[in-house]
């Protein structure tokens, strides 16, 4: 008889693969246990799919109810959630859909990963912010090799198309009788918590320097990608204005780093 570890593991199994009936062998107590099972992998289905209509309510009308079903309903029973937290679940899930998209939708993955960075910094709380003089006390030397922890309300996105444009006008509520999506490079900053959010766009030397902090650069590290944009870049300039947006919570990655994110 296999052990109890093992007959859970062939439970998910059979409620991923929609198969109940192999199991019907270890199935006990009760009347007919595969339809109890099969009612099992249903509310499963069903849960999981309704969490990333949820999650995703913009993209749904983008490409339609029926498509996001779907998508959604697919996604569901190839990407089992790998974490107890349901509010972690979906990550993958713009590049899912975008592979199954019509063609005339190529800035489709942008989009719904705008809508994710948006939806993650939402519930976001924010941290105590670090103040300018703490950070100053450190001294211009030690700072080159410092890292910084920010809100982790705060996202990086760049997108091939300016997809927020797009976002702004289903939020608005009353879409525009004609709507014409730029194919522009856009680079954006996502800032949220609790509830709020804002979408900012950046220019590309301050994006790369903010995205390579978020990612656990250094100063030096994150100044030398801005550079590579833009030769008159200051370091010291954006770090103050970091700081003084209130984004910087520690020094050396203590606390959650915020994430950000490159299309």
């Amino acid at each position: 008889m296999p052990s109890l570890a093992e007959v859970q593991r062939r439970v998910a199994r059979a409620v991923l693969a929609c198969e109940t009936e192999p199991l019907a062998p270890l199935l006990v107590g009760g009347l007919e246990p595969c339809k109890r099972l099969e009612i099992h992998r249903r509310n499963y289905e069903a849960s999981l799919t309704a969490a990333l209509r949820q999650k995703f309510p913009a993209t749904e009308w983008l490409i339609g109810a029926d498509a996001m079903g779907i998508a959604a309903r697919a996604y569901a029973l190839l990407n089992p959630p790998s974490a107890p937290c349901i509010a972690e679940y979906g990550g993958g899930f713009p590049a899912f859909v975008a592979r199954r998209a019509p063609r005339n939708l190529p800035y489709l993955e942008a989009f719904a990963s705008l809508e994710w960075e948006v939806g993650r910094a939402s519930i976001a709380v924010d941290r105590e912010p670090l103040e300018w003089s703490a950070i100053a006390a450190r001294g211009a030397e030690a700072l080159l090799e410092t890292r910084f922890a920010l809100q982790p309300g705060v996202a990086y996105l760049r997108c091939g198309w300016r997809v927020d444009e797009l976002l702004s006008a289903y939020v608005g509520g009353t879409p525009p009788d004609r709507f014409v999506l730029s194919n522009e490079a856009t680079a954006l900053q996502v800032r949220g918590a609790r509830g709020s959010v804002s979408i900012e766009r950046l220019a590309g030397a301050t994006f790369d320097f903010r995205r390579a902090i978020a990612s656990g650069a250094s100063l030096a590290e994150s100044a030398a990608h801005a550079l590579g944009q833009d030769a008159t870049f200051d370091a010291g300039e954006a770090l103050r204005a970091l700081v003084h947006a209130r984004l910087v919570t520690a020094f050396d990655g203590l606390g959650s780093r915020s994430h950000g994110v490159q299309r």
